[in-house]
């Protein structure tokens, strides 16, 4: 029995869950249409910056195909409000555009469930799309609303650099969730976590947003990102790895190998979703007392290229992390 058309596809599990205004938090009364018109209408809030943003999640390159729906949807709306915390924007509204090898109900339902359950927990509501048929992708575009945007090209040489919470714990966890090997009871949790329940830094963001010069989300690797705001700023920078927090189960899952090898996983390994950020020297004392889970861990320079010591020698890992292409 072939399963629901497409509109029947976008009433049954998105429309009914989405109405206009049923979302709490600050998408409220700012949706004037919604899900099922040629465009939705909304209300940009007074005074306040639009921020957006939008990625493509591909089966078996972002995500496994066969994993549960359910998680597939928290993960895909997560990395992508990430972005916005990375930028200190309130989240508000978000499309879909969801590719589909067919319309399976089995599928779609919970896929739509864990998506609203997201939405909710974000206060960010689903304004509307497309579905079509074709290999399985997810592309989301998220909009939200910053006072104060956190920008990459604000770092001035001397900012200490900092990530939130630890690394690698995702990219430690990447054979587990692709079914490679199944890991015990603790780091199947911590898989679950770290690679389907990734938290956006929307507090870390807020509580930083007047005292950081620049900010991103850590998606590709911790170097690779840092880069980018050493691009931006026209800089590079100096770590000290012995300060690098590294996640439990990165360590853990490299406890055969050495100290070394949970470190490149920290530095290379992506899907992380923390944030790094610099903070000039006047406003440190300040940020500390704020007690975020945040580490400190180098500085801003003017010589360009990223400079890792280990114990005070050089060390660098033997990659730089993701790549796209």
């Amino acid at each position: 029995m072939p399963g629901p058309g497409e509109f029947e596809l976008i009433r049954e599990y998105f429309s009914s869950r989405f109405q206009t205004g049923a979302r709490p938090g600050s998408a409220a009364n700012t949706v004037v249409l919604g899900i099922g018109d040629d465009c939705a209408l909304l209300n940009p809030p007074a005074g306040k910056t639009l921020a957006t943003s939008v990625d493509t999640l591909v089966a078996d390159v972002h995500f496994p195909a066969n994993a549960d729906p359910y998680r597939i949807a928290s993960r895909a709306l997560r990395v992508n409000l990430s972005d916005l915390a990375a930028m200190n924007a309130e989240p508000l509204w978000f499309t879909l555009a969801l590719t589909l090898p067919q319309s399976d109900p089995q599928w779609l339902a919970p896929f739509a469930r864990g998506l609203a359950e997201t939405a909710d927990l974000y206060g960010v509501t689903l304004v509307g799309g497309d579905t079509t048929k074709g290999p399985l992708s997810i592309t989301i575009q998220v909009t939200g609303a910053c006072e104060k945007p956190l920008r990459r090209d604000g770092a001035r040489a001397g900012d200490t650099v900092f990530v939130s919470n630890q690394l690698g714990a995702a990219a430690a966890a990447l054979p587990i969730a692709l079914g490679e090997m199944v890991g015990t009871a603790e780091q199947r949790q911590q898989m679950e976590a770290a690679y389907y329940f990734p938290e956006p830094q929307f507090a870390v963001a807020r509580a930083i947003g007047n005292y950081a010069s620049a900010a991103l989300d850590i998606s590709d690797g911790l170097l690779a990102d840092l880069s980018h705001i050493c691009e931006a700023s026209k800089l590079g920078a100096e770590l000290e790895l012995e300060e690098l927090p590294v996640a439990g189960l990165a360590q853990s899952m490299n406890a055969e190998c050495n100290t070394e090898s949970a470190l490149e996983t920290a530095l290379t390994g992506g899907d992380d979703y923390q944030l790094c950020f610099t903070v000039p020297e006047q406003h440190l004392d300040t940020v500390d007392k704020l007690n975020l889970p945040i580490t400190a861990i180098g500085r801003m320079s003017a010589e360009p290229g990223i400079r890792c010591r280990l114990h005070g020698n050089p060390w660098q890992p033997r990659g730089s992390g993701y790549r796209h292409f």
